[in-house]
């Protein structure tokens, strides 16, 4: 298991642990104020954070990793709340395609979230409550741009590799494009340059489960003393299902009964992918914050990268020297391959090096947080040979 590695100390920043015990964190005063795409200014504001692995005399072998809609910072740790295994394990790590033995790695959580940076649940400190629906609308842009401030505050120049997958690959071309003078190399998997109606649609039914359960109190839960669990949890349900495939679910559950003989004639949880679901819910409830649900599906529903440059998706990439590695997966109908072919023909269009491959699996879009040895080994080849061409690596 990968141990974190100790912040360094900031010269303008306080790093401190105070939120969240179990990650260090960076706190922005009001000297480094945020704007976010909204047009509000975000000050005071707090990132948390994980680092692995040591940061080269240089200062060019750090690999930020860039978490997906449910995740955080845990990467390759384990997690405070859950007690689990990192949610990368599989990548980051000694020796792995991401080796922490041989790159410094950051993985954040994103602004909006709930596992120690600024988000919806931290005290506003106009009101001394929690900010709940006051807390500005937070985009992919906005998340970056803070990310961006927490590099900032290690001193680096520019990032080795950026790499995340789903909502973490939103980020990563979002670096990509508007930092790309920072980013050396990119690894996006299983995403998109923008979301589509479907699953716009998917998101708003998990919102409206969230607010329609009457202890979501408008929001202000926290200040209540309650939490629309209930809600949270069929959102959860709802968005589980579009990260399998029918072909997974088949496999793993069939129509197969959860500990009994036969059907109870009632609505029990009679089905083993009934159980399943139902547990997955529940126990989401006990590390997320149902807020933060709000703001992190809105973020992944605002996001269109060629919308930003005029409807031309090739032009947020114009001019990029960084090396693109995008990955897709057969069963993946969340993020099908046609959505990364898009962003690799832009990326062809706009001239920049790009590698592309689908991964043939019926394990569906969470195939990228599994054990996948053909994605492991496209990705361990792209970073080995940027590594080579940045001068990390012997030729």
């Amino acid at each position: 298991m990968t141990k974190p590695s100790k912040a360094p100390a900031g010269n303008d920043q306080r790093s401190q642990e105070a939120t969240n015990p179990h990650s260090p964190v960076v706190d922005f005063g009001a000297d480094k104020p945020l704007r976010l795409d909204s047009g509000v200014v975000l000050s005071p504001f707090r990132i948390a954070y994980q680092s692995y692995g040591t940061l080269n005399s240089d200062k060019s072998n750090a690999i930020l990793i860039c978490h997906a809609l449910t995740g955080d910072q845990h990467v390759a740790n384990v997690h405070p709340v859950t007690g689990k295994n990192g949610w990368w394990e599989t990548l980051v790590g000694p020796g792995k395609p991401v080796d922490t033995d041989r790159f410094f790695v950051i993985c954040s959580n994103v602004l909006g979230g709930c596992l120690g940076s600024t988000g919806p649940a931290s005290i506003n400190p106009a009101t001394g409550t929690p900010y709940a629906l006051d807390l500005s609308i937070i985009t992919i842009a906005d998340m970056v741009r803070a990310q961006a401030m927490l590099v900032d505050h290690f001193g680096i120049k520019q990032l080795f590799a950026v790499v995340g997958g789903s909502m973490g690959g939103m980020q990563v071309l979002e670096w990509a494009s508007s930092h790309s003078d920072r980013v050396f190399s990119a690894v996006a998997i299983a995403t998109g340059a923008r979301h589509s109606s479907q699953n716009i649609a998917f998101h708003e039914v998990g919102r409206q489960a969230v607010m329609a359960d009457p202890e979501w109190k408008e929001g202000r839960y926290l200040e209540q003393g309650t939490i629309p669990r209930k809600g949270l949890s069929v959102a959860r349900m709802a968005a589980h299902i579009t990260y399998l495939s029918e072909t997974a679910l088949h496999r793993k559950f069939g129509r197969n009964l959860q500990d009994r003989q036969n059907v109870t004639f009632g609505f029990d949880a009679d089905f083993q992918i009934e159980s399943y679901l139902r547990h997955q819910g529940m126990s989401f409830v006990d590390r997320f914050d149902p807020n933060s649900y709000l703001y992190m599906t809105r973020a992944m529903d605002y996001f269109d990268l060629a919308a930003e440059h005029q409807g031309r998706l090739a032009e947020a990439f114009a001019g990029s020297k960084t090396r693109f590695c995008i990955v897709s997966f057969t069963s993946d109908w969340l993020f099908p391959t046609s959505e990364s072919r898009t962003v690799a023909h832009a990326l062809n269009a706009a001239g920049v090096s790009v590698s592309f491959v689908e991964i043939e699996t019926d394990r569906g879009h969470d195939a990228f947080l599994l054990d996948e040895p053909e994605m492991f080994s496209a990705i361990n080849g792209f970073i080995r040979s940027a590594a080579r061409a940045k001068g990390l690596l012997q030729p």
